[in-house]
Parts: C-alpha cells; structure tokens; sequence
C-alpha cells in the first residue's frame, strides 16, 4: 500500500488491520491527464526506433502523467472526505495522433481509526 499525498492507497479491495477497517463506501475517486509528444523528444524517439532501446522521453512523460492522474484522483477523493483509496486502477488510451490520455480510478473509503 502506498501513501501518496497523505492519502492511503492500495490497489487490493481491502486494507491492513493497522491501516483500519473500510466503514463506508464513498464512491468513485478519478483522476486524468491528457498529454502530447513535442517535437524535440520525437526526434529522438525516431533515434532510438533506429538503434533500439528505451525511449527516456516517453517513459518520463508517461510517469509523470501517471503522477498527475494520481494527484487529482487523491484530490477528488479527499473532496468526498475519503481517508484511503482501494482498488486502485490505471487505464491509458490514445486521444489522438501524438496525445494519449491517463486515468486513475479507485474507490474512495472512510476509515474507522
């Protein structure tokens, strides 16, 4: 399970004993991105299509997509007044040519503590 922004989460429907037992059940917490390629990190994406190898660029763009489809699903979970998120999802889809878009998904719970 990890904390993220003071918001635990787990990707299994239950939590830890210590972490505390699920009393109520919230709703869905989402959080998504849409993000492009540019230019210059194409560049060297075609480079790498060449030669091999992972392509840097996209792997960062992608996490840090990830990162922000998290911090929003934890913002709209926090706006329900959720102490944790279980079930937590990702789902990546292409947009359009050069842009794809990342969601975070999960249920936002109360805690009894």
């Amino acid at each position: 399970m990890l904390r993220f922004n003071y918001m635990k989460i787990s990707t299994t429907e239950k939590l830890s004993n210590k972490d505390g037992e699920i009393i109520e059940v919230l709703g869905i917490a989402r959080g998504s991105t849409v993000r492009a390629r540019n230019i210059v990190k194409d560049v060297f994406a075609v480079a790498k299509n060449i030669v091999g190898g992972e392509v840097k660029e996209y792997t960062k763009l992608q996490a840090d997509s990830r990162e922000q489809a998290t911090a929003r699903m934890i913002a709209d979970a926090q706006n329900m007044g959720a102490d944790a998120i279980v079930s937590v999802r990702y789902m990546t889809s292409t947009v359009m040519q050069g842009a794809s878009e990342v969601v975070a998904y999960g249920t936002a719970v109360k805690l009894n503590k």
